[in-house]
């Protein structure tokens, strides 16, 4: 049997806009730009990017420290509200502020955008609040790749996700075996819900409840949507200059999972973390998504970060410099809990009291 063409088939007649694709990298060349790092070498559109290693030799041992992931469900409330540019931010701040969490420099990133149909101003506003986010975090953006899935992802559909590398010196690793009885644990303020728990809240908020996101709350003082879409706080040049000025023993960033359950991983299997809730007042989306979804308050906190976004643990004498350094940068803190002696049934962690209002 004859093989014969298909009348009229083509990448295009499938669904891929390879002329879109084009635009789309000319429209986010500029925001790369703004990112790049003196050891970055070469610009926006080889097979890949490249980072001069020899800026390593300056340390003794430098130890490589790498991270992935995404956003999650957030880029569903970006997608319905139609804004793109901050989305980005998010993406960032999940990467590397893991990274940063072991004492880690950011030095680049690379990101993914998964879209049903390229429009190229959409894409070029991801990258460019990626791009934004990563000169917050002092890193580089090196490249990335723009994925088009016509017939898998709705035309206004997307996703992203990054990976990222840092470099620490071996013997300024942060982590569990630095920390000691007495410690004090320092909590940041986070900028709202951050990047997880969006299942929930949506679920919540908008599924049950049914609210709008250009609806105006007044707990709020603002829409809906403009809450749910807050960029997460980028704190990696802020636990960076915390390490330069102080002892630090170790970071937690709050993420999946809430405070308590973030916390405990960094914890050695000797000592437990005490979380004071008492000490700050969470955000009103918290009460909010609380109260309108009869959410318990343990279900909250394992859920959602709370209003602390990343936790510094430092030797007690070094506190009142810690803080001093987080204030003058602009950082939100203050003592929320200490480390002591594990007991027969304790975890890594726990939150204790009740939140001041």
């Amino acid at each position: 049997m004859s093989e014969t063409a298909v009348p009229g088939a083509s990448y295009a007649a499938a669904g891929v806009d390879i002329e879109a694709g084009d635009r789309a990298v000319e429209l986010m060349k500029e925001w790369v730009k703004k990112t790049q790092r003196p050891e970055v070498l070469g610009g926006l559109g080889g097979f890949a990017g490249l980072f001069d290693a020899s800026a390593l030799k300056r340390y003794e041992r430098p130890l490589l420290a790498s991270a992935t992931d995404g956003v999650g469900t957030k880029v569903d409330v970006a997608r319905q509200m139609g804004v793109y540019d901050t989305i980005g931010h998010d993406l960032v701040a999940m990467v590397m502020d893991d990274i940063v969490v072991c004492g880690a420099e950011p030095l680049f990133m690379t990101d993914y955008i998964c879209v049903g149909k390229v429009h190229p101003e959409r894409v070029a506003a991801i990258v460019k609040g990626i791009a934004e986010g990563c000169v917050l975090a002092g890193c580089a953006l090196v490249g990335g790749e723009t994925a088009e899935h016509p017939g898998l992802l709705g035309a206004d559909d997307f996703d992203v996700a990054g990976a990222g590398t840092g470099v620490v010196e071996a013997d300024r690793l942060l982590g569990p075996d630095r920390i000691r009885k007495g410690d004090a644990v320092i909590a940041m303020a986070a900028s709202g819900l951050h990047s997880n728990g969006y299942s929930l809240v949506r679920h919540v908020l908008l599924n049950q409840a049914g609210l709008a996101l250009d609806a105006q709350i007044d707990e709020l003082g603002r829409t809906l949507g403009e809450e749910l879409l807050e960029p997460t706080k980028i704190y990696s040049l802020d636990c960076l200059a915390l390490t330069r000025t102080t002892d630090v023993h170790a970071f937690s960033h709050v993420t999946g999972g809430g405070l308590a359950a973030n916390l405990a991983r960094v914890i050695p299997d000797t000592l437990h973390a005490i979380v004071d809730r008492t000490t700050w007042t969470p955000a009103p989306i918290f009460d909010l998504v609380g109260k309108t979804g009869q959410v318990e308050l343990l279900e909250l906190e394992k859920t959602l970060n709370m209003g602390v976004g990343m936790i510094a643990i430092v030797p007690e004498e070094s506190t009142e410099a810690a803080l001093a350094t987080l204030a003058d940068r602009g950082v939100d803190a203050w003592v929320a809990g200490e480390i002591t002696d594990r007991g027969d049934h304790e975890t890594g962690a726990a939150l204790v009291g009740t939140y001041s209002n």
